[in-house]
């Protein structure tokens, strides 16, 4: 079900018939046009005309530009909700040009992937589109001002971008202007001029003031177009008008409350009283205001209201809907205030009842929240759940969550296992069980009629909810490594889940696919994986179902099955190709992928992923998901030898890892033992088996496998002069214990690697024909799936074995293959700087390097934490193969690139 859209917030406010013209201003917004500028910024505190110029300005610009279409949208508080928000963008721009109907907003779907259709709508279209974003100083959520910073950035010739707001919104603003791409008009440029002021109140309120007390009132206003209206409404049928000018000063906020006060004095009581009484809603409408006031008539009132310049603004164009000048609406609230609470929560409770009867549940909540009636707050929040979560709202249920008491929601099954969510989703394990316990309780308790104990209504989520119960406790299992209760919970929703429920299902099947993943039954795993993205694709659910991909993978890596992970990543990759999915998981895919690109030595293109992957912006990534990108930088760089590098990508990797979300069968900690090992740290190494008590005597278990694997090369890399013969005896006895559980798990890539382990440790021991067979048996499993960096990332040792095998004439073709790798690699070939590889982030991070900016600096010019500029940096220095700015910026200069 889609989010209701109001038509209200997409009005563009006509002309008032009698306003001032502005041509000065509006010629400075048709330049911006016909420059193509990306960005026009209008900001002003409140009461400068700003949304009044632009109506001028978009009334006459349609007859200019007669292939322009306006798509324009009203932001207000609730609106700092990206799903929200997207849905209210696209319906604007649709509204605007109806060929972009064809674009749809999918909450299942990446965020990138809407904005891409937008924008290839917009660059398809046959009109040029400016779109306007109304108050935007409400907008304080970071992903929507991402979402805006990637429409800037990637907006096509017709798509002008403009934005009216009391302050300066947190966008590139510097990075556009420096780039002639920013038209601005602030409030110095928005003041009424004395001829200005002298139309408008003379001839648009007919005071008829002379010309000494118009300069007067220009001067002691500043031109504040705002405090002139409330002025002349304040003026009218005054015989003293010169002296009350005299007598008028002070500030804006003085401003605004001594005249509105004395506009309201003017007022028949009916009309005060109805100011008054409707000062609490965010728009009014007759019927509305009918139910809050309990009288006829509204509609006949606000009519009157705008004839009479009363600072109400029209939402639509047949005048069902109005909202207050914001400064008005704040003087009316403060009277409203004064008459007490009581009062006003009755106002509050039949303005929720008639948006609830409206369907309108997210005002209607608010209004209940406000009149402090809770149970019926709680009563439409547990009726909203479905479609708020269908929409991916999350946000709003866990806002809602935090502002009902907690004796409403001990009453409601419903809001208890959803409380439970709310702290399995921040990270509080502990926290989620009681209440889940506590849904459950008050599912099973019945009255003495055999009626239902608890407060929670019928519905979709209440008949649901054991299957939502299990699920949340099938994760909290796994975020606590009990696979137990992983297996049991995610089993009992399967039992539970009806056949067509295709989500829950596909949900319950990943759940027992980790659980035999953590278990070591990687093939079991594999299948509940496929059965969970088949569900997941029946569900519509694409995304999450393509995003199962890098799961399987992490599975058959283990087992040795590289070209049917390659081929899963390929066929992902098209398949959001072809889709048009830009972002999630995309990102993700190129990251996963590099990885394999790594093992055949395909270093390049192993890079071309990582920066594919990059210039698809962070927002791109999954949080669960984003660590994958420096793993996979890591091991390149310690293909290349940067072995310093590769420990940093692996420091980055461990900040973003989220434990809880996959087994972690493959520590980042041990893969940094294992640089370590290459670097010759050995105590280091050796401090890292004590802390995560890591020994040869441990029983094996498959998620210590890769500690233990990592343990045994620490062993054999310090064998020549810190091991004693009888460690070495263990170590091989260890290999082998190591070898044997693995084959049984079938496990072949893990088996792979320890037999190359077992041929390097018995070598050393003197034992080389030992050490041959095992070599062979490695061969033999490793050349059908394309392994090249298992042999070339251990150097010598196996380069000596592999000579032997060759003049032994074991597999002659492919140890050939692997001994000219390894030159190629001695001989740098394959650490080529990849300049052309630089991501258009990173071209831009590139040419400020090139100014006098400092690197916070920079980072606050692209709208970025100083952490991800700096890593942004990193891999301009890697790619440009340079080791310092000046050096970068030389090189870029050099290449064309600046």
């Amino acid at each position: 079900m889609a989010m209701p859209v109001l038509a209200t917030k997409l009005f563009r406010p006509p002309p008032r018939p009698q306003s001032i013209a502005r041509p000065r201003l509006v010629e400075r917004l048709d330049e911006g046009l016909r420059a193509d500028r990306k960005l026009t910024l209008i900001a002003a505190p409140a009461g400068f005309g700003k949304s009044s110029l632009l109506s001028e300005w978009i009334a006459g610009a349609e007859a200019k530009w007669p292939q322009s279409r306006v798509a324009w949208l009203s932001l207000e508080p609730s609106d700092n909700d990206l799903p929200r928000f997207l849905t209210y963008l696209l319906a604007a721009l649709q509204q605007a040009d109806h060929a972009l109907g064809s674009t749809e907003y999918d909450p299942q779907m990446p965020i990138e992937e809407t904005l891409i259709g937008i924008i290839n709508g917009v660059a398809e279209g046959s009109h040029e589109i400016v779109l306007v974003l109304d108050d935007f100083q409400y907008i304080e959520e970071p992903s929507i001002r991402e979402a805006v910073v990637f429409l800037l950035d990637h907006s096509p010739s017709g798509l002008h971008l403009v934005i009216a707001s009391r302050s300066d919104p947190l966008l590139p603003l510097a990075r556009l202007r420096a780039g002639g791409e920013l038209t601005e008009l602030r409030a110095a440029d928005l003041r009424f001029s004395l001829d200005e002021a002298t139309s408008f109140l003379n001839e648009t309120m007919r005071l008829g003031l002379s010309p000494e007390d118009v300069g007067a009132l220009e001067d002691r206003t500043e031109g504040w177009i705002a405090g002139l209206q409330l002025v002349a409404l304040s003026m009218r049928d005054r015989p003293d008008a010169t002296d009350f000018i005299k007598n008028f000063t002070g500030s804006h906020r003085f401003v605004i409350d001594y005249l509105a006060e004395e506009v309201l004095s003017r007022q028949t009581d009916d009309v005060r009283e109805f100011l008054i009484r409707t000062a609490m809603l965010d728009r009014l409408s007759g019927p509305l205001c009918d139910a809050v006031i309990e009288r006829h008539g509204s509609s006949d009132v606000l009519d009157a209201l705008e004839r009479d310049n009363l600072f109400v603004v029209p939402l639509d164009e047949d005048r069902q809907w109005y909202r207050y000048h914001h400064l008005f609406a704040d003087v009316l609230r403060s009277r409203l205030l004064s008459r007490g609470s009581d009062f006003e929560a009755r106002l509050h409770r039949r303005a929720s009842t008639w948006y609830e009867s409206n369907d309108l549940p997210e005002d209607a909540v608010r209004h209940a929240l406000a009149a402090g009636d809770f149970d019926h707050a709680a009563r439409i929040v547990e009726a909203a759940i479905p479609d708020v979560r269908k929409t991916r709202q999350d946000a709003s249920v866990l806002h809602w969550l935090t502002l009902l008491p907690v004796e409403i929601v001990l009453r409601r099954p419903v809001l208890s296992v959803f409380t439970g969510w709310s702290k399995l989703a921040s990270g509080d394990i502990d926290g989620v069980e009681p209440w889940l316990a506590k849904g459950e309780t008050l599912l099973a308790e019945t009255n003495a009629d055999g009626s239902a104990a608890h407060d929670s209504a019928d519905g979709v989520e209440l008949r649901s909810l054991p299957v939502t119960i299990a699920l949340y406790r099938a994760a909290v299992a796994q975020a606590r490594g009990d696979l137990d209760g992983v297996k049991r919970n995610a089993q009992r929703a399967l039992e539970l889940t009806a056949a067509d429920d295709h989500l829950g299902r596909g949900a319950a099947a990943g759940m027992l696919g980790l659980a035999s993943w953590a278990s070591g039954d990687l093939r079991s795993g594999v299948r509940a994986f496929e059965t969970s993205r088949t569900s997941l694709l029946l569900a519509g659910n694409l995304t999450d179902a393509l995003s199962t991909t890098m799961v399987v993978v992490d599975m058959l890596v283990p087992l040795g099955r590289l070209r049917q992970a390659k081929t899963m990543y390929d066929v992902a990759l098209q398949r959001a190709a072809d889709e048009r999915i830009i972002g999630q998981p995309t990102a993700d895919l190129h990251a996963g992928v590099s990885e394999l690109y790594r093992e055949r030595n395909q270093l390049r293109i192993a890079r071309e992923h990582l920066a594919e992957s990059e210039a698809l912006g962070e927002i791109a990534y999954s949080h669960e998901h984003r660590y994958r990108w420096f793993v996979s930088m890591a091991r390149i760089c310690e293909a290349d030898g940067q072995l310093d590098d590769a420990l940093e990508a692996l420091a980055s990797a461990e900040r973003l890892y989220l434990r809880g979300f996959f087994p972690e069968a493959r520590p980042i900690a041990a893969m940094r033992a294992r640089i370590w090992i290459k670097q010759k740290r050995f105590a280091d190494s050796r401090s890292w088996a004590a802390e995560q008590d890591v020994t040869l005597s441990d029983e094996l278990d498959y998620m210590r496998e890769f500690e233990h694997i990592t343990l045994a090369r620490l062993l054999i890399a310090q064998s020549d002069s810190e091991t004693t013969p009888e460690l070495h005896r263990e170590t091989i006895t260890f290999l082998q214990r190591l070898l044997d559980a693995a084959e049984a798990g079938g496990r072949t890539g893990n088996a792979i690697e320890i037999l190359l382990l077992q041929a390097i440790a018995n070598d050393s021991a003197g034992d080389r024909t030992l050490s041959l067979e095992l070599l062979d048996q490695v061969l033999s499993r490793a050349e059908p799936e394309g392994y090249l960096r298992l042999f070339l990332d251990e150097g010598a040792p196996v380069m000596v074995l592999l000579r032997a095998a060759a003049a032994a004439g074991s597999h002659p073709d492919f140890v050939r293959h692997i001994i000219h790798a390894s030159r190629d690699t001695e001989q740098g070939a394959p650490i080529q700087p990849i300049h052309d590889a630089l991501s258009d982030r990173e071209l831009h991070v590139l040419r400020l390097l090139a100014t006098t900016l400092t690197g916070p600096e920079i980072a606050r010019e692209l709208f970025v934490s100083l952490n991800t500029m700096r890593t942004h940096t990193k891999h301009i220095f890697l790619k440009l193969d340079v080791g310092s700015r000046p050096a970068a910026v030389d090189r870029g200069k050099a290449l064309g690139l600046i």
